[in-house]
C-alpha cells in the first residue's frame, strides 16, 4: 500500500482478480511454480489479455486464464536485472522474446519497442531450449569463470587476484566478438590448432582429479566447431583432427 502511493497513478489491490478487473493486459511477474496457481485466480477474463515473463515455462501455464476468456503470451526479456536503480534504462537495447498470436503478438512487439528493445519470436514448445541456452550466456558464464578461478588457485594464484586479472581477458572477448561471428573472434590453442598445448592442458587437468577434464574436454569439442568454420580452417584441417582424436582418447589418470 504504500508504495503504490508513492507511484503516481498506481492502485494497490487485494487480489490477482482485482488486478485483472482493472486491467486490458495482465503480466505475471511471478516465480514459475506459482504462473498457474496466479492464472487461475484472475476470475473472467473475456477480451483481456494474459503474459508471463518467464523464458522457460510453456503457455500452457496459463491454461486457466486462457479457458476463462482471456488470449495469452509470453514475454520475455533477455537482460539480467540485477537490483540496480538503473536496469530500466540499461535494458534499452536488449532483446525480449515474444510467443503470442494475433493480435495480442502485436501490441507485445509495440511494447518492446517502446521500451527501446528488440522483438525475438520464438516457435511454440521450445522455451526449454531457448532458456538453456540463454543461461549459457548468463550464469554459465560466472561458472565458467569460476573454474578459471579454480584452476589457477591450484596453480598456486591468490584466489583473490583472479578475477581481476581475468575480467579484461573476458571483456576483450565479447568485446572482440560483438560485430562479427564468434567463429572469427575465436582465440587460443584449438584457433591455432596446437595439439601440443591441448594435450598438456589435458594432462595437468587430468590430474587434478574431479570433471575438470570432462568440462574441458565438452569445451573444446564447442570451440573445433568454431575452428572448422573459419576462413583458415583448411590450412588446420589436420591439427584439428589430431585435437579432436585427442579430446576422445580415453582418461588415462582414471
Amino acid at each position: 500500500m504504500q508504495l503504490a502511493a508513492q507511484i503516481e497513478g498506481c492502485v494497490a489491490v487485494a487480489s490477482p482478480a482485482d488486478v485483472a478487473a482493472l486491467a486490458d493486459l495482465v503480466v505475471l511477474a511471478v516465480p514459475d511454480d506459482l504462473l498457474a496457481e496466479i492464472a487461475g485466480q484472475l476470475g473472467t477474463l473475456h477480451g483481456k489479455a494474459v503474459v508471463h515473463l518467464s523464458g522457460a515455462s510453456e503457455l500452457s501455464v496459463l491454461d486457466a486464464a486462457r479457458q476463462a476468456g482471456a488470449q495469452v503470451g509470453g514475454l520475455h526479456p533477455l537482460f539480467l536485472f540485477a537490483g540496480r536503480d538503473d536496469d530500466a534504462q540499461r535494458m534499452a537495447g536488449c532483446s525480449i522474446t515474444i510467443e503470442a498470436a494475433q493480435p495480442l503478438v502485436e501490441t507485445l512487439n509495440q511494447l518492446a519497442h517502446s521500451l527501446g528493445c528488440r522483438p525475438l519470436t520464438i516457435p511454440a514448445g521450445q522455451r526449454a531450449l531457448y532458456h538453456a541456452g540463454a543461461n549459457y550466456a548468463a550464469s554459465f558464464i560466472l561458472s565458467l569463470l569460476e573454474e578459471a578461478a579454480t584452476l589457477w588457485t591450484h596453480a598456486g594464484i591468490d584466489r583473490a587476484q583472479t578475477v581481476r586479472a581475468l575480467w579484461p581477458l573476458v571483456t576483450g572477448t565479447l568485446e572482440s566478438a560483438h560485430d562479427r561471428p564468434l567463429s572469427d573472434a575465436l582465440a587460443g590453442p584449438v584457433s591455432r590448432g596446437d595439439t601440443g598445448i591441448v594435450a598438456r592442458h589435458l594432462e595437468a587437468l587430468d590430474a587434478l582429479g574431479g570433471d575438470h577434464g570432462v568440462l574441458y574436454r565438452a569445451l573444446t569439442r564447442r570451440a573445433l566447431e568454431l575452428a572448422r568454420q573459419r576462413p583458415t580452417a583448411t590450412q588446420h584441417s589436420q591439427a584439428l583432427a589430431a585435437i579432436a582424436a585427442l579430446i576422445d582418447s580415453p582418461n588415462t589418470q582414471d
